[in-house]
């Protein structure tokens, strides 16, 4: 059974180079915690609070941050694979440059995120939220962005090959250069009232 940890508060703790292995977070609060260069795998961290924490060059694996609260954190670096953020919620934080590989972030707060250049390759995003969101020079392939929101988001250059456009309304997003495959195409040309013959 993993180690549980629940309801504590860790304030100015140093976890450089820290390997976070099997171990379950419930309802902690995390300020100003160095988490640079850290592993997790297989760790759990539920309803967790993180506040200014630095998770720069630090690599995720199989782990777990199910409706999560990130604000002021520090991404840099950071990657992210077969991970499951679904609820979480980014506010102010530095996402550049961020890589995350596969894994479900449906329902996850970006809102107004710089996420520039950041590489997200077939990951679930279901419902999540790109309002006003900066995804110039990012790669999106292969996700599922069904149910997203993209109000004014800027897509400019952003590789958006094999995902799911289908909640998206180009009329709402800055899309110069965006790169999408000739089904998406398609399927956005019958969005906008278009017949195909």
């Amino acid at each position: 059974m993993p180690e549980l940890t629940e309801d504590a508060t860790f304030r100015r703790d140093d976890w450089y180079a820290e390997e976070i292995v099997d171990r379950h977070f419930v309802r902690c609060s995390f300020h100003d915690v160095d988490l640079t260069e850290a592993t997790t795998r297989g760790a759990v961290f539920t309803e967790c609070v993180f506040g200014g924490v630095r998770f720069n060059a630090s690599r995720h694996v199989d782990s777990a941050f199910d409706r999560c609260v990130f604000t002021r954190c520090v991404f840099f670096d950071a990657e992210f694979t077969g991970c499951k953020l679904v609820g979480s919620a980014f506010t102010e934080c530095e996402l550049r440059p961020l890589r995350v590989d596969g894994g479900d972030w449906s329902f996850v707060t970006l809102a107004r995120a710089d996420l520039r250049g950041a590489r997200l390759d077939g990951v679930r995003l279901r419902e999540v939220d790109l309002t006003g969101a900066d995804l110039t020079g990012a790669t999106l392939t292969g996700a599922d962005l069904s149910g997203g929101q993209f109000a004014g988001a800027r897509l400019v250059r952003c590789d958006l090959r094999g995902s799911d456009l289908s909640a998206l309304d180009p009329t709402l997003v800055e899309r110069r250069d965006a790169v999408i495959d000739p089904e998406q195409a398609l399927a956005l040309a019958r969005a906008l009232g278009f017949q195909i013959r």
